[in-house]
């Protein structure tokens, strides 16, 4: 986008005012911020005479506020930038960073209702399980970040913690309910009746690793997470209980 900006006479801009402050052992004065190279000789493309304008790269996207700070470049019109004035494909990788949406994950069990003390409960996930991508662009360049669930850490609300390394096997009606999950699964061995509300709080968090590539270049992020919400009913089964002693 066109800039308002004016390089500061004089090679410096003052990046701080104040009266110096003298102490007993040295004198404080007023920062100034030296003129970046570039901006010098563009500066003096600028004032040969030849018309254009300066330009902020300003990256957008859907909810996305590009925070990456760019110094100013001037243009004569009728030109294109050249690579060296466009964004690197990090900062390009940073900004679709910001665009992925991860969903909230979506729990499911069975029983799909009240747990049963001593009965296996079987845990998966009915959504947020699979890789999302974001990209973004310049002229010329384009990178790609994308995000892909490796694994989930359900907090079961009785102290447990179950570790899976995919998002859970779902439950069929053809299968034996007293069996327990293949992959991803608790038993849970008292009943919530002593809980606040009766239930158990549970969570289910499924961890991201997220990579970039673009340009010829490639790099990863640090992973992200996201987290699925329940409360699970553990009732008492006499039948169950007395079979198990």
């Amino acid at each position: 986008m066109k800039s308002d900006y004016q390089p500061p006479s004089g090679g410096v801009v003052t990046a701080a005012l104040g009266r110096p402050l003298t102490s007993g052992i040295a004198t404080a004065r007023p920062a100034v911020l030296t003129r970046q190279p570039r901006i010098a000789v563009l500066a003096q493309q600028a004032a040969q005479g030849q018309p254009g304008a300066w330009y902020l790269w300003k990256c957008t996207g859907e909810g996305v506020a590009d925070a990456l700070y760019r110094p100013p470049v001037w243009i004569a019109d009728g030109h294109q930038p050249g690579a060296a004035m466009l964004p690197s494909p990090a900062e390009l990788a940073q900004l679709a960073r910001k665009q992925l949406r991860l969903a909230a994950p979506t729990i499911a069990t069975s029983p799909s209702g009240d747990q049963l003390v001593h009965l296996p409960t079987w845990l998966w996930l009915s959504t947020g399980w699979a890789p999302i991508s974001a990209t973004a662009s310049v002229p010329g360049v384009s990178v790609t970040a994308v995000a892909t669930p490796t694994a989930v850490t359900w907090s079961m609300g009785d102290g447990s913690t179950v570790s899976c390394t995919g998002p859970g096997t779902p439950f069929r009606a053809s299968l034996d309910p007293t069996s327990g999950s293949p992959d991803c699964g608790h038993t849970y061995r008292r009943s919530s009746a002593r809980q606040p509300g009766q239930t158990f709080p549970a969570s289910a968090t499924v961890h991201w690793t997220v990579t970039w590539s673009g340009a010829g270049q490639g790099g990863t992020f640090p992973d992200m997470t996201t987290t699925g919400n329940a409360a699970f009913r553990v009732a008492e089964s006499q039948a169950l209980n007395n079979g198990s002693g």
